[in-house]
């Protein structure tokens, strides 16, 4: 019995995943494939063609107003499903009504709209989040750093297959290095290994405790025969 062929969307993972694209591409192109599909009454892409994907574009220009990254996103989403998996050529060049890139200044907090945060935030997530501002890593990057990745020496963060599978180094900013390396000390000293003079001490503990232990069922022996003489 043949086995049944693999979904569309299933093809689709696989083929993201062969290439070592990032979890969070994968989500991404899966959804806006699933939305092209929805949006076609569930016609299989194979039956359709670079009409169905200008449509497609322009409806989500025109009446969802997407922003241009938006519908790039989407557009690159149809490329890597018609190209990558199902080996299909579209032919002519796509001409669907593109939306305008927008134009506008980011905000950029002061040093001191910083701190206010970030004096806000206590324990681990302050870490975490000095971290990202001061090496400009990622959130996931941020999250999966351990201790090994930090170079205290040099105040360089490692970040190991980041997008597109690649590792990379960053500096860390001086309070972060200091407050890392402090944690990794606290972390280790908690698993001190055990050594001859750890034994030592621990077995002149035990015999301590063995004469106290010792002197103390005599006293409460002789206490007993007093109360019970007394008694008598």
């Amino acid at each position: 019995m043949d086995p049944q062929p693999r979904k569309l969307l299933d093809q689709v993972r696989d083929a993201i995943r062969l290439k070592h694209y990032s979890y969070k591409t994968e989500q991404t192109y899966v959804g806006w494939i699933h939305r092209y599909t929805l949006f076609h009454n569930k016609q299989h892409p194979k039956e359709m063609g670079s009409a169905e994907i200008e449509a497609f574009l322009t409806h989500l220009t025109v009446e969802k107003q997407v922003l241009a990254s938006t519908q790039n996103q989407a557009f690159s989403a149809l490329l890597f499903l018609y190209r990558q998996v199902l080996n299909q050529d579209l032919g002519s060049s796509i001409n669907a009504v593109r939306a305008r890139p927008s134009r506008y200044l980011p905000t950029v907090l002061i040093k001191a709209e910083v701190r206010s945060i970030l004096s806000r935030v206590t324990k681990s997530p302050s870490l975490v989040i000095q971290i990202l501002y001061g090496s400009g890593l990622r959130l996931n990057e941020g999250l999966r750093l351990r201790v090994k990745d930090l170079d205290f020496a040099q105040r360089h963060v490692i970040v190991r297959d980041a997008k597109g599978n690649e590792s990379r180094s960053g500096l860390n900013s001086h309070e972060c290095n200091r407050q890392s390396s402090l944690i990794s000390r606290a972390s280790r000293s908690r698993l001190q290994p055990v050594t001859i003079d750890t034994l030592a001490v621990t077995t002149d503990t035990l015999a301590v405790t063995t004469d106290t232990w010792r002197l103390t069922s005599e006293m409460a022996s002789r206490l007993t025969d007093v109360n019970l003489i007394g008694d008598g």
